[in-house]
Protein backbone atom coordinates (compact mmCIF):
# COMPACT_ATOMS: atom_id res chain seq x y z
CA UNK A 1 0.00 0.00 0.00
CA UNK A 2 1.22 3.49 -0.84
CA UNK A 3 2.48 5.52 2.08
CA UNK A 4 -0.22 8.16 1.61
CA UNK A 5 -2.99 5.57 1.81
CA UNK A 6 -1.45 4.05 4.94
CA UNK A 7 -1.29 7.46 6.60
CA UNK A 8 -4.90 8.12 5.64
CA UNK A 9 -5.96 4.79 7.07
CA UNK A 10 -4.18 5.52 10.34
CA UNK A 11 -5.77 8.97 10.61
CA UNK A 12 -9.26 7.50 10.10
CA UNK A 13 -8.60 4.76 12.66
CA UNK A 14 -7.42 7.25 15.26
CA UNK A 15 -10.52 9.39 14.64
CA UNK A 16 -12.75 6.35 15.04
CA UNK A 17 -11.12 5.40 18.33
CA UNK A 18 -11.62 8.93 19.65
CA UNK A 19 -15.38 8.48 19.38
CA UNK A 20 -15.27 5.77 22.05
CA UNK A 21 -16.00 6.82 25.63
CA UNK A 22 -15.35 4.98 28.91
CA UNK A 23 -17.99 2.41 29.76
CA UNK A 24 -19.24 2.05 26.19
CA UNK A 25 -20.42 -1.26 24.72
CA UNK A 26 -18.29 -1.45 21.56
CA UNK A 27 -18.32 -3.83 18.59
CA UNK A 28 -14.89 -4.29 17.05
CA UNK A 29 -14.55 -4.77 13.31
CA UNK A 30 -11.99 -6.76 11.37
CA UNK A 31 -9.22 -5.88 8.93
CA UNK A 32 -6.16 -3.66 8.81
CA UNK A 33 -7.96 -0.40 9.62
CA UNK A 34 -9.96 -2.00 12.43
CA UNK A 35 -6.69 -3.36 13.83
CA UNK A 36 -5.23 0.16 13.88
CA UNK A 37 -8.35 1.37 15.71
CA UNK A 38 -8.04 -1.45 18.27
CA UNK A 39 -4.44 -0.42 18.92
CA UNK A 40 -5.57 3.17 19.34
CA UNK A 41 -8.24 2.06 21.82
CA UNK A 42 -5.64 0.22 23.85
CA UNK A 43 -3.61 3.42 24.12
CA UNK A 44 -6.69 5.45 25.07
CA UNK A 45 -7.96 2.95 27.65
CA UNK A 46 -4.98 1.31 29.35
CA UNK A 47 -7.09 0.22 32.31
CA UNK A 48 -8.70 -3.18 31.82
CA UNK A 49 -12.45 -3.01 32.21
CA UNK A 50 -12.90 0.49 30.81
CA UNK A 51 -14.76 -0.95 27.83
CA UNK A 52 -17.18 -3.80 27.14
CA UNK A 53 -16.32 -5.19 23.71
CA UNK A 54 -17.33 -7.95 21.32
CA UNK A 55 -15.15 -8.78 18.30
CA UNK A 56 -16.26 -9.71 14.80
CA UNK A 57 -13.43 -12.19 14.27
CA UNK A 58 -10.98 -14.38 16.13
CA UNK A 59 -8.15 -12.22 14.79
CA UNK A 60 -9.61 -9.02 16.25
CA UNK A 61 -10.36 -10.78 19.53
CA UNK A 62 -6.77 -12.03 19.83
CA UNK A 63 -5.34 -8.60 19.10
CA UNK A 64 -7.61 -6.83 21.57
CA UNK A 65 -6.83 -9.31 24.34
CA UNK A 66 -3.09 -9.09 23.67
CA UNK A 67 -3.37 -5.33 24.12
CA UNK A 68 -5.32 -5.63 27.37
CA UNK A 69 -8.81 -4.90 26.02
CA UNK A 70 -11.35 -7.36 27.47
CA UNK A 71 -13.47 -9.14 24.87
CA UNK A 72 -16.52 -11.31 25.56
CA UNK A 73 -18.81 -13.42 23.43
CA UNK A 74 -21.76 -12.06 21.50
CA UNK A 75 -25.13 -12.28 23.27
CA UNK A 76 -28.56 -12.18 21.71
CA UNK A 77 -29.59 -9.15 23.78
CA UNK A 78 -26.50 -7.10 22.92
CA UNK A 79 -27.08 -3.54 21.83
CA UNK A 80 -23.79 -1.77 21.16
CA UNK A 81 -23.33 1.95 21.64
CA UNK A 82 -20.87 1.96 18.77
CA UNK A 83 -19.29 -0.25 16.13
CA UNK A 84 -15.99 0.75 14.57
CA UNK A 85 -14.96 -1.02 11.39
CA UNK A 86 -13.27 -0.59 8.04
CA UNK A 87 -14.42 -1.29 4.48
CA UNK A 88 -13.00 -2.38 1.14
CA UNK A 89 -15.12 0.14 -0.79
CA UNK A 90 -17.52 2.95 0.06
CA UNK A 91 -20.04 4.39 -2.44
CA UNK A 92 -21.54 7.91 -2.32
CA UNK A 93 -24.67 6.66 -0.50
CA UNK A 94 -22.33 4.99 2.06
CA UNK A 95 -23.19 1.47 0.94
CA UNK A 96 -20.10 -0.68 1.36
CA UNK A 97 -18.16 -3.65 0.10
CA UNK A 98 -16.76 -5.60 3.06
CA UNK A 99 -15.35 -9.03 3.70
CA UNK A 100 -11.82 -8.81 2.38
CA UNK A 101 -10.75 -10.09 5.79
CA UNK A 102 -13.34 -12.86 5.70
CA UNK A 103 -15.48 -11.65 8.62
CA UNK A 104 -18.49 -10.35 6.67
CA UNK A 105 -21.13 -12.48 8.43
CA UNK A 106 -20.08 -11.53 11.96
CA UNK A 107 -19.47 -7.92 10.98
CA UNK A 108 -22.98 -7.63 9.59
CA UNK A 109 -24.58 -9.25 12.64
CA UNK A 110 -22.79 -6.85 14.99
CA UNK A 111 -23.61 -3.86 12.78
CA UNK A 112 -27.29 -4.74 12.98
CA UNK A 113 -27.02 -4.64 16.79
CA UNK A 114 -25.24 -1.27 17.00
CA UNK A 115 -26.82 2.12 17.59
CA UNK A 116 -24.07 3.87 15.63
CA UNK A 117 -21.90 2.31 12.92
CA UNK A 118 -18.67 4.22 12.23
CA UNK A 119 -16.71 3.12 9.17
CA UNK A 120 -13.07 4.17 8.81
CA UNK A 121 -11.37 4.26 5.39
CA UNK A 122 -8.60 6.00 3.54
CA UNK A 123 -9.53 8.04 0.47
CA UNK A 124 -8.54 5.26 -1.96
CA UNK A 125 -11.57 3.25 -0.78
CA UNK A 126 -14.06 5.81 -2.15
CA UNK A 127 -15.73 4.62 -5.36
CA UNK A 128 -18.57 5.76 -7.59
CA UNK A 129 -19.94 2.20 -7.86
CA UNK A 130 -19.29 -0.86 -5.69
CA UNK A 131 -17.67 -3.89 -7.23
CA UNK A 132 -15.76 -2.18 -10.03
CA UNK A 133 -12.31 -2.38 -8.44
CA UNK A 134 -12.93 -4.96 -5.71
CA UNK A 135 -14.86 -8.25 -5.83
CA UNK A 136 -17.90 -8.77 -3.64
CA UNK A 137 -17.16 -11.49 -1.06
CA UNK A 138 -19.98 -14.00 -0.50
CA UNK A 139 -19.81 -16.51 2.36
CA UNK A 140 -21.17 -19.89 1.34
CA UNK A 141 -21.71 -23.28 3.00
CA UNK A 142 -18.76 -25.30 1.57
CA UNK A 143 -21.06 -28.09 0.35
CA UNK A 144 -22.80 -25.59 -1.93
CA UNK A 145 -19.79 -23.65 -3.28
CA UNK A 146 -19.98 -25.13 -6.77
CA UNK A 147 -23.74 -24.78 -7.13
CA UNK A 148 -23.70 -21.17 -5.88
CA UNK A 149 -20.82 -20.30 -8.23
CA UNK A 150 -22.74 -21.74 -11.19
CA UNK A 151 -25.85 -19.77 -10.24
CA UNK A 152 -23.88 -16.53 -10.04
CA UNK A 153 -22.10 -17.27 -13.33
CA UNK A 154 -25.52 -17.51 -14.99
CA UNK A 155 -25.95 -13.81 -14.16
CA UNK A 156 -22.85 -13.00 -16.21
CA UNK A 157 -20.60 -12.55 -13.17
CA UNK A 158 -17.55 -14.55 -12.14
CA UNK A 159 -17.29 -16.29 -8.77
CA UNK A 160 -13.81 -17.37 -7.68
CA UNK A 161 -13.38 -19.68 -4.72
CA UNK A 162 -11.06 -18.01 -2.21
CA UNK A 163 -8.00 -20.07 -1.33
CA UNK A 164 -5.64 -19.88 1.63
CA UNK A 165 -1.91 -19.12 1.15
CA UNK A 166 -1.31 -22.89 1.17
CA UNK A 167 -3.90 -23.23 -1.65
CA UNK A 168 -6.44 -24.95 0.57
CA UNK A 169 -10.05 -23.79 0.75
CA UNK A 170 -10.20 -20.54 2.73
CA UNK A 171 -12.41 -21.00 5.80
CA UNK A 172 -14.11 -18.24 7.74
CA UNK A 173 -14.34 -18.32 11.53
CA UNK A 174 -17.76 -19.91 10.98
CA UNK A 175 -16.30 -22.70 8.82
CA UNK A 176 -17.74 -21.28 5.61
CA UNK A 177 -16.07 -20.79 2.26
CA UNK A 178 -15.94 -17.53 0.32
CA UNK A 179 -16.68 -16.75 -3.30
CA UNK A 180 -15.17 -13.50 -4.53
CA UNK A 181 -17.74 -12.29 -7.05
CA UNK A 182 -16.91 -9.86 -9.85
CA UNK A 183 -19.64 -8.15 -11.87
CA UNK A 184 -18.45 -6.79 -15.25
CA UNK A 185 -19.83 -3.30 -14.63
CA UNK A 186 -19.89 -3.34 -10.84
CA UNK A 187 -23.06 -3.25 -8.75
CA UNK A 188 -25.63 -0.65 -9.81
CA UNK A 189 -28.22 -1.71 -7.20
CA UNK A 190 -26.45 -2.86 -4.01
CA UNK A 191 -29.67 -3.50 -2.07
CA UNK A 192 -31.22 -5.53 -4.88
CA UNK A 193 -28.03 -7.47 -5.54
CA UNK A 194 -27.68 -8.23 -1.83
CA UNK A 195 -31.20 -9.67 -1.75
CA UNK A 196 -30.56 -11.76 -4.87
CA UNK A 197 -27.31 -13.16 -3.51
CA UNK A 198 -28.84 -14.05 -0.16
CA UNK A 199 -31.74 -15.81 -1.89
CA UNK A 200 -29.41 -18.44 -3.39
CA UNK A 201 -29.53 -21.70 -1.39
CA UNK A 202 -26.21 -22.16 0.37
CA UNK A 203 -25.34 -18.47 0.70
CA UNK A 204 -24.70 -17.44 4.31
CA UNK A 205 -24.11 -13.72 3.78
CA UNK A 206 -22.90 -11.22 1.19
CA UNK A 207 -20.26 -8.54 1.55
CA UNK A 208 -22.66 -5.83 0.38
CA UNK A 209 -23.49 -3.65 3.39
CA UNK A 210 -26.45 -1.39 2.63
CA UNK A 211 -27.94 1.00 5.18
CA UNK A 212 -25.36 0.00 7.79
CA UNK A 213 -23.20 3.15 7.92
CA UNK A 214 -24.05 6.10 10.16
CA UNK A 215 -20.74 7.91 9.79
CA UNK A 216 -17.91 7.46 7.29
CA UNK A 217 -14.51 8.74 8.39
CA UNK A 218 -12.23 9.31 5.40
CA UNK A 219 -8.57 9.71 6.26
CA UNK A 220 -6.22 11.69 4.00
CA UNK A 221 -2.41 11.53 3.72
CA UNK A 222 -2.00 14.90 5.47
CA UNK A 223 -3.81 13.58 8.56
CA UNK A 224 -7.07 15.36 7.79
CA UNK A 225 -10.21 13.29 8.44
CA UNK A 226 -13.38 14.03 6.51
CA UNK A 227 -16.76 13.08 7.98
CA UNK A 228 -19.55 11.90 5.70
CA UNK A 229 -23.12 11.05 6.66
CA UNK A 230 -25.65 9.14 4.52
CA UNK A 231 -27.51 11.38 2.06
CA UNK A 232 -31.21 12.04 2.56
CA UNK A 233 -33.27 9.09 1.47
CA UNK A 234 -30.44 6.55 1.79
CA UNK A 235 -31.57 3.17 3.22
CA UNK A 236 -31.11 2.61 6.95
CA UNK A 237 -31.24 -0.89 8.39
CA UNK A 238 -31.97 -0.91 12.08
Amino acid sequence: MARGAEEGKRAAAEAGARRVRPGMHVALGTGSTAALAIRALARRFPSEGALDTVASSEASERLAKELGIPVRGFRGDDRFDLMIDGADEAAPDLSLTKGGGGALFREKILALHARERVIMVDATKLVDRLGVGHPIPVEVVPYALESVARRIAAWGASAVVRRSPSDELYRTDNGGGILDVAFPDGVSDPAGTERELRSIPGVVESGLFVGLTDLLLVGHPDGRVEERRPPAGAPDRR
